[in-house]
């Protein structure tokens, strides 16, 4: 699916998607986090993530990546945008305090190399924030297979199995299941 034409539609109407637990966790998540520390949303589409994640903590410097420049370009101003995806980070090592996924990892065309460049760039003791849907789950089956239908990768993850392939590269993982969704926060 070409998601460079979708830009307007997105930012109009993504953040339905985002319940208050969900945003109630990426709050949590950013406790404590400081002027200092920056930032990266992979995946970020036109920014929604990084909009609420704003409401938060508006002290962070904010970073937005996604293959679809036509997404980038309705992100906010804060934002600092960059064109590219997951599997092959244009960053340096350790430059990041923090990374979202917001609904994006379903969509990498190689997850482990994308959790491969989320490590090299997060700093030491460096934190990741996912929100997806629990293929576990009615619901959560049901967008996997309209997402294959749509030619998508559908890379979705039962939260406990995600638990597990985010433990194999170092982080402590900690899990809230929101009925058919679920957030990830976990420690490098």
């Amino acid at each position: 699916m070409s998601f460079n034409n979708l830009g307007f539609i997105f930012k109009h109407f993504g953040s339905l998607v985002y319940s208050k637990p969900i945003l109630d966790d990426l709050c949590v998540f950013l406790r404590g986090f400081t002027d200092k520390e920056s930032v990266l949303d992979i995946g970020a589409g036109t920014g929604v993530m990084s909009e609420f994640a704003y409401r938060c903590n508006d002290a962070l410097k904010y970073t937005a990546l996604d293959p679809a420049e036509g997404m980038l370009k309705y992100a906010p101003p804060y934002l600092e945008i960059h064109v590219g995806v997951a599997e092959a980070l244009p960053f340096e090592k350790e430059s990041f305090d923090a990374v979202f996924m917001g609904e994006s990892l379903h969509h990498f065309n190689d997850p482990d190399a994308a959790f491969r460049e989320v490590v090299r760039v997060l700093k030491k003791g460096g934190r990741l924030f996912i929100y997806d849907f629990d293929k576990g789950t009615f619901l959560g089956k049901s967008i996997c297979r309209m997402e294959k239908l749509f030619g998508e990768p559908a890379n979705f993850y039962e939260p406990s199995v995600l638990q597990e392939v985010l433990e194999g590269y170092g982080f402590t993982v900690q899990i809230n299941k929101h009925k058919w969704r679920y957030t990830v926060s976990a420690t490098l």
